[in-house]
């Protein structure tokens, strides 16, 4: 039984080194000096990331995608979470409609969802091909399949049309019921949808360069520049990134815990229970 375990973990050990050996090169080369002829690199530097983070176009391009990501993520979420309350409360039969439409995404891939956005927006009167404006139009479709389920499913758990009843009985009215009620208790599931869906957008590179490209230059845009110029200086904007997405995707995994533990006291401060409106 023991040999089988010790097995066991040095199969899994083994998978891990194959699959973190490539970033783990990658981080090398980012604070190597010199490393072309010899097994391990000749000597060890983070002047490549001071480098990085002193060029004004790295803090640029990071800025222009937070700002495409946060915005695109936030009309979702709040587009999202309005109309799956009244899908769910008001036109349950609809619910099956717009799951199939915020499913749709994962069946166009991005390369033909781009041409057809820059051949139906080069032109007429909405012309805004080749600027933010439809980057975030294209970042609001891709996350659709994300925010949907995180918040179906927060309010599959919360029981809506019971706890929207419930806060009705105390005197709320509907408005109130899902700003005082509802959102608090669909809070933590809302913010791991968020986390996801900014995580997956930050690394988004086929959208981005085939509508926006130069025009708009993101990180994905600046890396791919930079791969021509530095190799090092490519390692250093790639462990970057990867250190800010891991650190997302950290934070939602811990929320989706929490979320499905029923620890919310350290997400909100104190255990929400339904007020008096009376």
């Amino acid at each position: 039984m023991k040999e089988k375990r010790a097995l066991h973990r040095f199969a899994i050990t083994l998978m891990f080194l194959y699959l973190f050996m490539p970033l783990i090169a990658t981080f090398l080369y980012s604070i190597a000096t010199d490393w072309y002829d010899t097994v391990l690199p000749k000597g060890l530097t983070l002047s490549w990331y001071v480098k990085l983070f002193q060029d004004v176009r790295f803090v640029a391009a990071l800025g222009r995608t937070l700002f495409a990501c946060s915005v695109a993520v936030g009309l979702n979420i709040a587009v999202m979470v309005v109309s799956l309350f009244i899908v769910s409360l008001y036109l349950p039969k609809l619910e099956r409609f717009l799951q199939a439409f915020a499913m749709l995404p994962y069946a166009i891939p991005g390369v033909i969802g781009a041409i057809g956005l820059i051949k139906v927006y080069s032109s007429g009167p909405l012309a805004i091909s080749g600027t933010v404006w439809l980057l975030i139009g294209a970042y609001f479709v891709v996350i659709l399949p994300y925010t949907y389920q995180g918040t179906r499913n927060s309010m599959r758990t919360v029981d809506l049309p019971q706890l929207v009843s419930a806060a009705e009985l105390l005197g709320a009215s509907k408005p109130k019921a899902f700003f005082k009620v509802v959102l608090p208790n669909i809070l933590p599931g809302i913010m791991v949808s968020a986390l996801l869906s900014f995580s997956v957008l930050f690394g988004e590179f086929v959208l981005t360069n085939l509508l926006v490209g130069g025009y708009y230059e993101t990180v994905q845009i600046y890396l791919m520049r930079r791969m021509r110029e530095s190799g090092h200086l490519s390692s250093a904007v790639v462990i970057s990134y990867y250190l800010f997405v891991f650190c997302l995707s950290w934070i939602a995994l811990k929320l989706g815990q929490n979320f499905k533990n029923g620890n919310f006291d350290n997400l909100r401060g104190k255990k929400y229970e339904l007020p008096h409106y009376r």
